[in-house]
């Protein structure tokens, strides 16, 4: 995921969003140098890419979701998704739910831009979605 600093320069690092439907989740640290980036400027970009050369990337918003409701329910999510794609939490935030260094981001979508190995080695243009 890349933020911008507040030099406006870009920074990036990697996450590991859980995705329903077309809304991202991100379970990070909400006193980290992201969560600074983020109070800024809330605009991010994620990237995908596998070994057969297929791509995506996200253009979105990112929010920080505080609620205990939604920080419950993305927690039982992750725990309960099967990997590579959902994990134990507990890995990183061994207070649990409420652990004060476990937070909720919210990834929401603008723009989503596909395109595969295939298309690319053809010369095909990537597929873009707006939201």
């Amino acid at each position: 995921m890349a933020t911008v600093d507040r030099k406006g320069r870009p920074r990036t690092r990697i996450l590991h969003p859980i995705w329903e439907g077309s809304t991202g989740w991100i379970a990070t640290g909400p006193q980290s140098h992201k969560a600074k980036h983020l109070a800024k400027n809330p605009y991010v970009a994620l990237a995908y890419w596998d070994a057969q050369q297929d791509t995506a990337i996200v253009h979105a918003r990112a929010e920080w979701c505080d609620d205990p409701a939604t920080k419950s329910r993305i927690w039982r999510l992750l725990e309960t998704t099967p990997p590579p794609v959902g994990y134990d939490p507990k890995l990183f935030w061994r207070g649990g739910v409420s652990d004060p260094t476990f937070g909720v981001l919210k990834i929401t979508p603008s723009r989503i831009q596909l395109r595969t190995g295939a298309e690319m080695m053809q010369g095909k243009p990537a597929r873009l979605c707006r939201l």
